[in-house]
């Protein structure tokens, strides 16, 4: 019998480096509401993903899953290219 895995956590993101091999850095942002002054503010995470086929540019619009550590700070992985850019 194959287990079932639970729901793993999903974000959209821009590339923002794709230096490193099988590795690109994404950068997630969000909108929150701040507690006390009731003000929207933008939160960015930046976040390491794993890209088996080194496919990802920087500004590619991507969306990662989470996985396994795959390094020390490695915990993503790439699962789609949403928008990908071109180079002029």
């Amino acid at each position: 019998m194959t287990k079932q895995r639970g729901n793993r956590k999903t974000r959209i993101g821009v590339v923002v480096s794709d230096k490193m091999d099988k590795t690109v850095v994404v950068r997630v942002d969000q909108v929150v509401k701040h507690p006390v002054y009731q003000k929207y503010i933008k939160r960015k995470v930046t976040c390491k993903a794993h890209d088996e086929q080194n496919s990802c540019q920087i500004g590619d619009k991507v969306l990662i899953v989470e996985s396994r550590p795959l390094s020390r700070d490695k915990c993503w992985a790439v699962r789609q290219i949403l928008v990908k850019t071109t180079n002029v």
